[in-house]
């Protein structure tokens, strides 16, 4: 079968935000999270407490904010940061999440090289750790007491912290990132090096939550329930990264034995009104899985889908019109049948459906894609 090139409908709807939006600065969209607010209160509330003595009751609340949004553009001048020296490398940055326990900066794209996976990685802690200096300067500069020196006290502290962190050799921090290069370039496999990271992950993980509460217990110290929920969360954060770079790996490790080409179904070409039993009946004869709809200048223009082939009764297929049980060819439904690995996986997961229209590159129909029938071969690889 080669009909002409698909119809190209208009574009289906965008993708659900992240979050909300709060600028594009140097064009990279930046969003925080919803549940943000809520962690921004409690360590308002909190901080506020912390300042009764140096600060009136009036203006406690109103410096803790303040330092609070501080610690935030902090973190989110680390990860500019990270996306700014990615973006140099030739690396698409998506955009920036701020969530109420740090920033993601989600780049599209692995760095090729482990020299530039340790820079990409890096960059984070070293602006936060030249932050910090330059606050500790600032203190210096400031000696008398006052909400503008508690500020500058608090931004050293909170820069120090973040890059300090950051640089902990375990993923998902970026010490982890920078662990993971060093191991890469030494073994040459990518994927072993996430592993190493990873695992070292989740060993600090469990280091963060435990080696604390043995020293509390060690100085015979009351532990406080609000430091020990902290103290979870931080490690329940590391454990899940690591955990979810593992997953990564194995999901990239069956990467290559996904083929569109491979996969497709073989594929008729139908008119739209006819009755659902004769065209089951003419892709039997042809030994086809997949009907395809076209237009009178024989255009593909729908997939007729198999879940509702199935559910139709067969004493109704020859009443039915197979072009009711199908979907229109959107744009993403258009899948080159040369895709593969990686890209095959994204270029699903931009337009969930349960079939596509494969097509080589003269334009003309390879075949159907079933979704089931990938998710098939991933789960079998």
């Amino acid at each position: 079968m080669t009909p002409g090139e698909p119809k190209r409908p208009e574009p289906g709807p965008a993708e659900p935000s992240p979050g909300i939006r709060i600028g594009r600065p140097f064009g990279i969209p930046v969003f925080i999270s919803p549940y943000w607010f809520l962690i921004v209160g409690l360590f308002v509330f909190l901080y506020a407490r912390g300042l009764f003595q140096s600060v009136p009751g009036t203006l406690r609340y109103p410096v803790a904010l303040v330092a609070v949004v501080l610690l935030y553009a902090s973190v989110l001048v680390h990860e500019l940061s990270h996306s700014l020296v990615a973006r140099g490398f030739g690396l698409p940055v998506r955009r920036i999440l701020l969530y109420p326990l740090g920033g993601f900066s989600e780049i599209e794209q692995e760095p090729p090289t482990p020299g530039r996976e340790f820079l990409v990685s890096a960059a984070g802690p070293a602006i936060s750790l030249a932050l910090a200096a330059g606050a500790y300067a600032l203190t210096r500069a400031v000696q008398d007491g006052g909400v503008v020196r508690d500020l500058v006290v608090q931004l050293f502290w909170a820069n120090l912290l973040v890059g300090v962190f950051n640089l902990l050799p375990g993923l998902p921090l970026d010490g982890g990132r920078m662990l993971r290069a060093g191991v890469w370039k030494v073994t040459g496999r990518p994927g072993q090096a996430t592993v190493v990271a990873a695992w070292a992950g989740r060993v600090l993980a469990l280091a963060v939550l435990v080696v604390p509460l043995a020293l509390y217990a060690r100085r015979g110290g009351g532990i406080q329930l609000f430091n020990v929920a902290w103290l979870a969360v931080i490690a329940a954060f590391m454990w899940t990264g690591a955990g979810q770079a593992l997953r990564a790996t194995r999901v990239r490790e069956r990467l290559p034995a996904l083929q569109a080409r491979a996969l497709a179904r073989r594929a008729i070409a139908i008119p739209a009104n006819l009755p659902l039993a004769e065209a089951i009946r003419r892709a039997d004869a042809a030994q086809a899985r997949a009907l395809v709809v076209v237009d009178h200048e024989d255009r593909p223009i729908a997939i007729v889908n198999e879940t509702a082939v199935m559910a139709t009764p067969p004493q109704r297929r020859p009443w039915i019109e197979a072009g009711s049980l199908a979907r229109t060819i959107d744009p993403g439904l258009v899948l080159s049948a040369d895709l593969s690995g990686m890209a095959l996986i994204e270029a699903v997961r931009r337009t969930p459906a349960s079939e596509y229209l494969l097509v080589e590159q003269t334009g003309q129909v390879f075949g159907v894609l079933a979704t089931a029938d990938l998710d098939h071969a991933f789960a079998g690889t």
